[in-house]
């Protein structure tokens, strides 16, 4: 079905009570069952709750996120399944990916600085939103390319901060405290990293190949890249969590900016007039 010009006849742009405001719904459920888990976890000392624990807190705000951005009035093309994918692939291959380059780096310089750990995991990320690109033939429309840079940033941070949960939970010798505290705190500064920054810069690829790689979209999506490395560098080299405030509300300022000229530039297309046929003169 073809986008209107007020974008109401696109079932990814229907802007409907249920879709717009489902993310709540997602993060409600998530957050009675993480608290259930957790409330039994410590009731009952049983270690079997730690893995529903850490996956239950690590991807409530990344799940809830991806909804919220699926609710906004963008004509998405993309269906309930490839997005599961680029979540659950994005993740696991962005930080295996990530993981390896950075042990590499490390292990060849004796560190890994700030700006290469952002350009290494930047560029993780965008594997999958690529692979997606390139195979998909469907989905090359900005709208999509935001959605899946979103899922497979969401796919990326809710398997980081399992990770660090972990490690918290064993160095804390058992503190279900502080690994909730590092659930909290990296859940909810998620949607503002690398969700954000991978939803940018996908948005912007996608943007680039639905133009056909014209030179000016093609330059638009490398400075989106940079200024997602740019943005991680600051988050990761950030001295205090006000600074980390700080980095994170100029990502969603990005991100709400990425969102605002994607609607634009759908309402621009959908009300473009239909250029007149042409009419041969008679011989």
């Amino acid at each position: 079905m073809s986008v209107s010009a007020c974008g109401d006849t696109h079932p990814g742009a229907s802007g409907s009570l249920a879709r717009r405001h489902g993310w709540v719904v997602v993060l409600a459920a998530g957050v009675v069952l993480f608290v259930v888990v957790e409330r039994t976890l410590v009731a009952t000392g049983n270690p079997n709750f730690v893995p529903s624990a850490l996956l239950l807190g690590a991807a409530i705000v990344p799940a809830s996120f991806i909804a919220f951005v699926y609710g906004r009035r963008l004509p998405y093309d993309v269906d309930a399944a490839t997005i599961g994918i680029s979540a659950l692939v994005g993740g696991v291959v962005g930080t295996v990916v990530a993981g390896l380059l950075e042990y590499d780096v490390q292990r060849s310089f004796g560190f890994v600085p700030m700006a290469g750990v952002g350009l290494i995991e930047e560029t993780s990320k965008l594997l999958v939103p690529v692979l997606v690109l390139i195979f998909a033939a469907g989905y090359r429309t900005r709208a999509d390319g935001l959605l899946i840079g979103v899922a497979a940033g969401a796919g990326f941070a809710a398997l980081e901060t399992m990770g660090y949960a972990f490690t918290t939970l064993v160095q804390s010798h058992g503190s279900v405290t502080a690994t909730v505290d590092v659930l909290l705190l990296r859940g909810i500064m998620s949607p503002a990293a690398h969700m954000a920054w991978t939803g940018i810069t996908a948005t912007a690829l996608y943007a680039a190949a639905e133009s056909g790689w014209a030179a000016r979209r093609t330059w638009m999506s490398v400075g989106a890249f940079v200024l997602a490395v740019a943005l991680h560098t600051a988050w990761d080299s950030a001295p205090s969590l006000v600074w980390t405030a700080v980095v994170a509300v100029v990502s969603l300022v990005a991100l709400g900016w990425t969102v605002h000229r994607t609607a634009v530039d759908v309402r621009a297309r959908g009300q473009a007039p239909t250029p007149a046929p042409r009419v041969r003169p008679d011989a």
